[in-house]
């Protein structure tokens, strides 16, 4: 009997002193970051969201500033490649809708190795096999319609359907040189239907804009009633306001935009960069960007609305990163020589 008391002693002792180790570890980080005093997010997550998720942290960790630059997914990474170039290291942390910048950024040794607390849970399309990134959320590229506009019963129900004559004059498109969510979109489109897909559908004479978030109201307004992309959270949140918006869900197939984040390898701030980071995939930050934008994300534990359909529901058309970045070029060059901007 003695023997077993004994191994039960020295185990109680081991937890306890590797518990201590362990707070004592997160303390020192904590304190590191308290030194650093801020942490700077580069990020083109919607600035009303990166707003609240920064004072969440701020209210969280006391004495930490959350400094946050907001734009599009390409305009971010451009202004962090012209920063890399001068040799300003200001960026902590970078988080884009476009994946295959982070196969660029980890090429170039421009990214810290770093697993968020908590991910391991994640489903496999949220993880960077090498550590390096991880999906921050996701959201889908769908059709959006103004109901007022065009009856449901006419609405196109497929890509192809936006091909019709009778819409010219009646789409708007979001730029893929602008927007990550729809470079990825023009590629999962491409490898389903090819260029030919985009060449014939530039005949209905497209509005342009920019973000994937501002086809919403564009269509809302009736300016151009139907979208052929954008982002669907978006579309979701201007029709929870009230708007004149319905959501298409082309059977077959949506495609699937994971958003990725990343830590500098250059990161001025590193310890805030990491409690940040750890922050920013925890559930209750995960469940804010489902319930107050509409997004997916790859956290388990995560509820969202009844009325937007799970992803297990849905032929999901996902891009691989690795042919985002390589083709990248090709996919703003040919939609400029279709759409002439």
């Amino acid at each position: 009997m003695g023997k077993p008391r004994s191994l039960t002693i020295v185990m109680a002792l081991f937890w306890a002193f590797l518990s201590v180790g362990l707070a004592s570890g997160q303390d020192a980080r904590l304190e590191a970051a308290k030194k650093e005093g801020k942490v700077v997010w580069y990020s083109s997550l919607a600035l009303p969201s990166t707003e609240k998720i920064a004072k969440m942290f701020e209210a969280a960790y006391p004495g930490i500033q959350v400094e946050v630059h907001r734009t599009g997914s390409q305009r971010v990474l451009q202004r962090l490649m012209q920063e890399v170039q001068a040799n300003i290291k200001n960026a902590d942390v970078v988080h884009t809708s476009d994946a295959g910048h982070f196969v660029l950024l980890k090429d170039k040794k421009l990214l810290m190795k770093y697993t968020p607390a908590g991910v391991e849970k994640f489903q496999s399309g949220f993880k960077d096999r090498d550590g390096y990134h991880y999906g921050l959320r996701s959201t889908l590229s769908v059709i959006a319609f103004n109901p007022k506009i065009i009856p449901t019963a006419e609405a196109p129900k497929t890509w192809k359907d936006l091909q019709d004559p009778k819409w010219r004059g009646k789409l708007v498109t979001a730029h893929p040189g602008y927007s990550g969510i729809i470079a990825t979109h023009v590629l999962a489109l491409v490898n389903l239907y090819g260029w030919d897909f985009f060449k014939q559908l530039a005949q209905n004479k497209l509005m342009i804009v920019q973000s994937a978030n501002d086809p919403a109201q564009v269509v809302a307004s009736g300016e151009r009633p139907i979208s052929v992309n954008g982002s669907e959270y978006f579309f979701y949140q201007t029709q929870k306001k009230g708007n004149p918006i319905q959501i298409v869900y082309p059977k077959e197939g949506v495609p699937l935009v994971v958003s990725p984040t990343a830590i500098t390898s250059f990161a001025p701030h590193p310890n805030a960069a990491k409690l940040f980071t750890d922050f920013t995939f925890t559930r209750e930050v995960q469940q804010v960007l489902a319930d107050t934008e509409g997004l997916y994300t790859g956290h388990p534990e995560v509820k969202y609305p009844a009325d937007k359909p799970k992803l297990s529901d849905l032929k999901l058309l996902p891009a691989d990163p690795e042919e985002l970045e390589k083709r990248n070029e090709e996919i703003k060059n040919r939609f400029v020589e279709f759409f002439g901007a």
